[in-house]
């Protein structure tokens, strides 16, 4: 296991802000090539790959990302922790990966691969071109998605609705009766928006919305002609139903602009005699759609992730890595059984 700690240690080092991917997965790729995997660079876009790497004809799936959020800051080590961007989110799923593969090599078991893809922590562009290129010989019917879910199961996850208000307005002096003011029309439609009920799901629990930035006007006295905000619905409804609740509370001088490919909520296959838990959070599973049944599983505290004090037991780790390891094997099994 000090081996490994070692690898995630030295992976945290790199930088991989969303973006800026590369050298990391250069990293890792030499890494799966020195396993033993043959390995693929995808382009995604100028200066970013996804890594994809088998040994025989995947029919089990490892997969994770590759960027982390800003800012970027280094590893350090005590007795329990590694410390460090990515160290949980999802370097550490990646190194527990690796070595639940390395099991099943040495075992004879050659119908594993992984996925590695940029961008998750933004649009999900790297699994949006994996999903997009899926050919032979990758015939996955599993994708096992790494995720820091203190080693839980996950069953479910939130949709994501992500979009930005425009507000449009007439400017003119604020001692008379002039306008409207796009301000005060968003803020009655983010007043509107904070009332609404978007849905309750029953393991996931109600639709929960953030609006994250508010801008607009130019001073005080002046009535302003334009404001925006964006917002994230963690979504429990399908995107149509989402959409149709959000333009209900706008105005006809309020406009909805929608900014990604929007998704609602995602169920994964759980193992026989694990306890589905849900979670908030998004991840790349709803843009792998041909990767067949994906789960969700990982090491390391969702509390810990994209925090100033980021970190990963080592005790999570190891148990990652057995748990890796023996629900391939199952997997695999249920489908020589099928």
């Amino acid at each position: 296991m000090q081996t490994w700690i070692r690898s995630l240690r030295d992976w945290v080092e790199i930088p991989s802000v969303t973006g800026s991917e590369n050298h990391y997965a250069d990293a890792l790729s030499r890494a799966l090539e020195t396993k033993g995997f043959a390995v693929e660079r995808q382009i995604v876009a100028e200066g970013r790959f996804n890594v994809l790497a088998r040994a025989g004809e995947p029919r089990v799936v490892f997969c994770t990302h590759l960027d982390t959020v800003p800012p970027w800051f280094g590893s350090r080590e005590d007795d329990e922790f590694v410390h460090g961007r990515g160290s949980c989110d999802a370097k550490g799923p990646a190194v527990a990966m690796l070595a639940a593969a390395e099991e099943l090599l040495a075992e004879g078991e050659d119908r594993i691969g992984f996925l590695f893809t940029v961008g998750e922590e933004t649009d999900s562009a790297g699994a949006a071109a994996a999903n997009a290129r899926l050919a032979d010989p990758w015939r996955p019917a599993f994708t096992i998605v790494g995720e820091p879910t203190e080693n839980r199961f996950v069953g479910a996850h939130k949709g994501v609705f992500k979009a930005r208000l425009v507000a449009h307005g007439v400017a003119g002096h604020s001692s008379q009766n002039v306008g409207p003011s796009a301000i005060h029309e968003l803020v009655h439609a983010a007043s509107r928006l904070l009332a609404t009920n978007f849905g309750h799901h029953p393991l996931l629990g109600p639709g929960t919305l953030n609006l994250g930035t508010l801008e607009g006007g130019v001073a005080a006295n002046v009535v302003a002609d334009r404001a925006s905000a964006t917002l994230l619905l963690r979504a429990v409804e399908a995107p149509e139903t989402s959409e149709r609740r959000i333009r209900e509370c706008l105005s006809e001088h309020v406009e909805l602009e929608l900014v990604m490919k929007n998704y609602g909520p995602t169920e994964f296959h759980v193992p026989a005699g694990e306890t589905p838990i849900p979670v908030a959070f998004g991840t790349d599973a709803p843009h792998l759609g041909k990767w067949g049944r994906p789960l969700l599983y990982g090491p390391g505290r969702i509390l810990d992730a994209h925090t100033n004090h980021e970190r990963l037991s080592k005790r999570s780790l190891e148990l990652a890595v057995a748990t890796y390891a023996k629900t391939a094997r199952e997997l695999l099994a249920k489908l020589d059984a099928s």
